[in-house]
């Protein structure tokens, strides 16, 4: 199967949010790493930019965002689940041309990934919670 250069992107963001979160280096030392780290020519290098930049500059907004719909304390997730809430959240706030339907799904491929054996369902779970109040216009 071919990965989108927006799945790519969404994949190496995630790595980059994760690393933040553990080292609290400076974003743009986290990019730099992942960019020579990784072989970056099929990632839309403005999308993983944007999300990655977005999403440490927004952490504290979109756990604010996301809190109501977890069921537990946000310093109660695990690093990498916390890591897709915020990517996934930051989409579902600031990337209106992507419906909702794709950003949940991506951010549950990514749990099956990279997250615990069933931490796709807690993630789809808090996502479709959620999208009923950030997303609200596109529901209907």
């Amino acid at each position: 199967m071919k990965v989108s250069a927006r799945r790519r992107a969404r994949e190496i963001a995630l790595q980059g949010i994760y690393s933040w979160q553990m080292s609290k280096n400076p974003v743009e030392q986290i990019e730099l790493s992942l960019a020579t780290s990784n072989d970056m020519q099929k990632v839309d290098m403005v999308y993983f930019q944007g999300l990655l930049r977005g999403v440490v500059k927004q952490a504290d907004v979109l756990d604010a965002s996301i809190k109501p719909y977890l069921g537990r304390l946000p310093e109660e997730l695990d690093p990498i689940e916390k890591a897709i809430l915020r990517l996934a959240t930051f989409e579902l706030t600031e990337r209106m041309d992507v419906p909702y339907r794709v950003i949940i799904n991506e951010a549950i491929e990514l749990a099956k990934s990279f997250g615990a054996e069933e931490s796709h369902k807690f993630i789809n779970g808090a996502l479709d919670k959620a999208v009923r109040t950030l997303r609200e216009h596109e529901r209907g």
